[in-house]
């Protein structure tokens, strides 16, 4: 009997493990990280090591200050954020603006409530969002750094409007990214998609937020009129701004997203609503950050309301408490 071992729940393990996880969307971002350091060279470099490094400051100070052992910093999600929060920032802006960016994310949004898996916004778009407050002429969409043509020998030194702003001429070069303006890691819509599909193949985002995200803006952009300015297609919404890396990347978020099948496609529905509200009728041109924040503060309500039936009844659990 000394050899019995008595543990509690959960007694059924998954291979996959929080740094699997995270080295895995690390790796699926890879295709998106090689295409902006191509178009922004050594522009997007120095975002990205910025932003990655005060990550994994933040990461380590704010473990130290909870009294957590310090290894965890090793499980990648530090790093991710910082990746993360570096592809939504614009090429060309102030080296502190990412560092601001990544610490905040970093210790606010994420230790402030708890650290991994208690954080209720996704910490890159929240660190995203606070510095286009604090430094509006840094993260200004109407200025923002030309990429590289495909041939060419690097990004221009002079600037010009996203495409929701002002708008490009061709699909594909939207879809690959050539010669559009843009976040950092966002412009390059194959090497996203490359790496979402990735992910859903390894199983570690489902499939239904990203499809019914992006289906909810064509479908919307499809009915909806514009109220002025230029009159895009459902193709065009889809193809310009964060819609993809925030579908893929952004709003898959297992921290922050439901729990449920039917709660996921309430959100991503949430989502794409919010996005064609804001870039229709709004007075900003691109809704994918406040959309994914809004719907995950809406998240609790969500998974109140969606609870599976427990196994065994007949009816579903009344919603109580959580």
């Amino acid at each position: 009997m000394s050899k019995l071992l008595i543990k509690s729940s959960p007694h059924l393990k998954d291979e996959d493990t929080i740094s699997t996880i995270m080295w895995s969307v690390a790796l699926a971002l890879t295709p998106a990280v090689v295409m902006s350091i191509y178009f922004f060279r050594l522009s997007a470099v120095s975002i990205y090591l910025n932003c990655i490094i005060a990550a994994l400051i933040s990461e380590l100070i704010c473990l130290k200050l909870r009294g957590k052992p310090l290894h965890h910093a090793s499980d990648g999600s530090a790093f991710v954020t910082g990746l993360l929060t570096a592809m939504i920032l614009p090429p060309g802006s102030a080296y502190y603006v990412g560092i601001v960016a990544a610490g905040f994310a970093i210790a606010i949004v994420k230790h402030c409530f708890g650290g991994l898996g208690h954080n209720i916004w996704n910490p890159a778009l929240a660190g995203r969002v606070f510095v286009q407050f604090a430094y509006p002429t840094e993260v200004n969409l109407s200025e923002w750094m030309v990429p590289s043509s495909l041939f060419g020998n690097g990004a221009d030194a002079v600037t010009q409007a996203s495409p929701l702003v002002e708008q490009v001429d061709s699909y594909l070069e939207l879809f690959l990214g050539i010669g559009v303006s843009g976040s950092l890691g966002e412009t390059c819509k194959l090497a996203l998609l490359i790496g979402g599909l990735y992910l859903i193949f390894r199983k570690i985002i489902d499939w239904r937020v990203p499809v019914y995200y992006i289906g909810t803006v064509f479908v919307l952009t499809y009915l909806l009129p514009a109220k002025s300015g230029l009159d895009f297609s459902p193709y065009y919404h889809v193809l310009s701004g964060g819609l993809f890396i925030g579908a893929f990347f952004m709003a898959t978020d297992m921290v922050t997203s439901p729990v449920t099948p039917l709660g996921r496609l309430i959100f991503a529905v949430g989502c794409g609503i919010l996005v064609v509200v804001i870039r229709l009728y709004g007075g900003y041109p691109e809704g994918v950050a406040y959309s994914i924040l809004l719907m995950n503060t809406a998240v609790p309500l969500i998974d109140r309301y969606c609870k599976p039936r427990i196994y065994g009844s007949k009816t579903k659990q009344a919603g109580s408490s959580l």
